[in-house]
């Protein structure tokens, strides 16, 4: 009986790693200085009506704790309206394809541009994408836990995103 059930649940697996393997996008993220190495951010990317959208929650400067979105200070004074950094959704309308999701959007906060984007996970990394048509930079983000968020700071549940204008 016991090989009937490792069967049926060999068999199982099959099915069950396509549904899983993009779901591994979601969650937290950290963005990390090209040059430095250093955290930027911890970044919350998240699944809202079937697209794909990416928060930034925290950031960091020299290693040290500057911003949360709990208490935002820091505006993003390049973007219309000049939004708060943490709290701003600067990814958004991701659509699953393939092995990657593709069809987004990216705004680089600092700058206030917006980019096409996509994404895929690249030996458990998330490696994002920003192009103007096939020209672009990829960056590589580490997998976070709520462990990596400060102290008092929860990982947000039930987002709704607001895309900047």
């Amino acid at each position: 009986m016991s090989r009937k059930i490792l069967s049926i649940l060999f068999i199982l697996s099959f099915f069950a790693a396509p549904l899983m393997a993009n779901s591994g996008i979601m969650g937290l993220w950290k963005t990390v200085d090209d040059e430095t190495g250093e955290v930027k951010s911890i970044v919350k990317v998240y699944d809202y009506k079937g697209k794909v959208f990416g928060r930034i929650l925290v950031t960091f400067e020299e290693g040290k704790l500057k911003d949360t979105y709990i208490d935002p200070t820091t505006r993003a004074e390049e973007v219309k309206g000049e939004p708060f950094f943490c709290g701003l959704d600067f990814i958004w309308n991701m659509v699953e394809s393939g092995n990657k999701y593709k069809k987004g959007k990216i705004l680089d906060p600092q700058k206030g541009k917006v980019y096409g984007s996509e994404m895929w996970l690249e030996r458990g990394n998330l490696i994002v994408r920003g192009k103007i048509g096939p020209i672009g930079r990829n960056q590589t983000w580490l997998p976070a836990t709520a462990r990596d968020l400060p102290s008092g700071v929860a990982e947000p549940s039930g987002l709704v995103p607001v895309i900047p204008q």
